[in-house]
């Protein structure tokens, strides 16, 4: 038996703190970083310099496990131009937010204006946020909250099948 063995290389430098990577079913990664931004990487590694998506100023990234926190394209991005965001707004604690947003003409920079907020939640703790999105096979969107925080789940969420807010 031999061992396998497996090398690093770097591909892509210059992101901060990156929480997630999703594509749009084209040549393009696009790099969540937590602080509210969402930078795109060409197949070369090259970052540009224009974020995709810069929304710092609603982001509460304040604690380790806050901020931009999911990515998902709509599995019709090439014709309808949405895509969907999970992240902490607020001060404190924050909320969790689910929002979908549009691409702009130019295909390399959304429109932060175009923020529909699809729903929120108050969070009762500032750690385990969960933040994870993606489309399923049925086409509809799923979404991570986490199980609200603090420490040994003290609202007993990790395992409530009937509970859908953190902390009720």
């Amino acid at each position: 038996q031999n061992p396998v063995t497996i090398q690093l290389e770097n591909f892509a430098t210059g992101l901060q703190s990156p929480v997630d990577i999703a594509h749009c079913r084209d040549e393009r990664l696009f790099v969540v970083e937590q602080a509210g931004r969402i930078m795109i990487v060409a197949p070369d590694g090259s970052v540009a310099d224009t974020p995709f998506l810069d929304i710092q100023e609603r982001v509460n990234d304040s604690g380790g496990e806050q901020g931009l926190l999911g990515l998902a394209f709509d599995p019709e991005y090439s014709t309808n131009g949405r895509f969907y965001v999970n992240y902490i707004a607020g001060t404190g604690n924050g909320t969790t937010r689910i929002s979908r947003f549009t691409v702009t003409n130019d295909p390399n920079v959304a429109d932060p204006a175009s923020e529909e907020i699809l729903y929120t939640m108050v969070q009762p703790a500032s750690n385990h946020n969960g933040g994870d999105l993606d489309f399923g096979p049925d086409g509809y969107l799923y979404f991570a909250l986490g199980d609200g925080g603090s420490a040994n789940d003290p609202w007993n969420n990790g395992q409530n099948l009937t509970n859908n807010a953190a902390g009720d």
